[in-house]
């Protein structure tokens, strides 16, 4: 039985966001700016996190089939294999990945 395995090398794409870059959309690549312009709450939507008073912040968080994560200034943003968003930390970000 075979309880090892070994993540298969894939390239992905991601996107740091930082506090500069969430308030100039200008370096954004177009996944990034098309999640961004989703349809509110739904899966692969970037939008800005809502409090429980409703009003809108500059924080970020990303809509998952599995649910809300939010995106913390730093974190890198991964574009996966099939499409799909997730937030990352840095240093998981730097442990696990490398130019391509």
């Amino acid at each position: 039985m075979q309880l090892q395995y070994r993540k298969k090398p894939v390239v992905i794409e991601a996107f740091q966001m930082t506090r500069e870059r969430r308030n100039d959309h200008s370096d954004w690549p177009a996944w990034l700016h098309d999640a961004w312009n989703g349809e509110p709450n739904k899966s692969g939507t970037l939008q800005r996190t809502m409090p429980l008073d409703e009003n809108p912040t500059d924080e970020l968080e990303i809509v998952t089939l599995e649910g809300i994560h939010r995106v913390n200034w730093g974190d890198w943003i991964i574009r996966g294999v099939q499409g799909e968003l997730y937030p990352c930390k840095p240093d998981i970000f730097t442990a696990t990945y490398e130019p391509a």
